[in-house]
């Protein structure tokens, strides 16, 4: 009983703090004058631009610095564990969200989604190599880059969708590169690394001089993706945690994302992908660890 009571005063806190912040009138402040609160979130790369971007705009507004770690999400979902650090959690996919929650390191009645993203295949721009679907990755000299399947949300997403093409043996040779998070798989193509990476689409939006995206057909798109956020159980402020989620899920926050091309709905999803499952799990086969 004591623990509904906590979350129903947590989002009524919430809900008084974004009716402050889309008011034309003076925003509602946590944080009192004079007085500099702080809260530290963990986040998958898939989110770095627009999450930058929000931080900023919810500390004009709060007075809360918003302290933002960027990685793989399995790599910073291990710092939080080790540190028993973090006031919230954002994974870049579901799959690192469900490890999170089996763990124990989220509160999962806390769990919100706040965008969709679509797997795609990312190239520079232009398209030197001609790449138009997931058998140009197999062709001999391509040099194909991949996100570290074990840590990194994106790296999963590839490995999935090359063995259920049937792909995985012959694009697996011309992989010259792991990276090591969503924004390294990202600049791969952007500089010019790597001929092609099994990406997001919305790499693209990052980097749109640089980057272009190759869409899959929607029968190779084994899930549509999304990224998620929820409370660390490590938070000793959760009540400020939950404004921060809150001003993430706004019309404001989502504006923000949608510049950044990120998908605001599953139906917007579902265009590219109209049978594709959303979300979900995937254990990584053993020889990808």
């Amino acid at each position: 009983m004591r623990r509904i009571l906590k979350m129903v005063v947590i989002t009524m806190l919430a809900l008084l703090f974004l009716a402050g912040c889309t008011s034309q009138k003076e925003s509602v402040t946590p944080a009192r004058q004079g007085e500099t609160k702080e809260l530290q979130v963990f986040a998958g790369a898939a989110s770095k631009p627009p999450l930058e971007e929000i931080a900023t705009l919810f500390m004009q507004k709060s007075g809360v610095k918003v302290n933002l770690t960027f990685g793989g999400s399995g790599s910073v979902l291990s710092q939080m564990k080790l540190s028993r650090q973090g006031d919230i959690y954002i994974p870049g996919s579901s799959d690192f969200m469900e490890m999170a929650k089996k763990e124990g390191v989220v509160d999962a009645k806390t769990e919100q989604i706040l965008v969709y993203l679509i797997p795609a295949i990312n190239v520079p721009k232009g398209n030197p190599q001609g790449i138009r679907s997931l058998n140009d990755l197999a062709r001999p000299g391509m040099r194909v880059g991949l996100a570290r399947p074990e840590t990194v949300c994106v790296g999963l997403y590839g490995v999935e969708i090359l063995e259920k093409a049937g792909l995985a043996d012959k694009v697996k040779k011309n992989i010259v590169t792991y990276a090591e998070s969503c924004e390294k798989t990202a600049n791969l193509v952007a500089l010019k690394q790597v001929d092609a990476v099994i990406g997001w689409d919305v790499f693209q939006k990052w980097d749109p001089a640089k980057i272009e995206t190759i869409y899959l057909p929607p029968e190779q798109v084994t899930r549509i993706g999304y990224i998620p956020a929820a409370i660390s159980n490590f938070s000793q402020q959760k009540e400020l945690a939950a404004l921060f989620l809150a001003f993430l899920t706004s019309e404001q926050g989502k504006e923000v994302f949608r510049k950044y091309g990120y998908l605001g709905s599953v139906e917007e999803a579902r265009k590219f992908a109209p049978e594709a499952p959303v979300g979900g799990e995937y254990q990584l086969p053993a020889d990808w660890r």
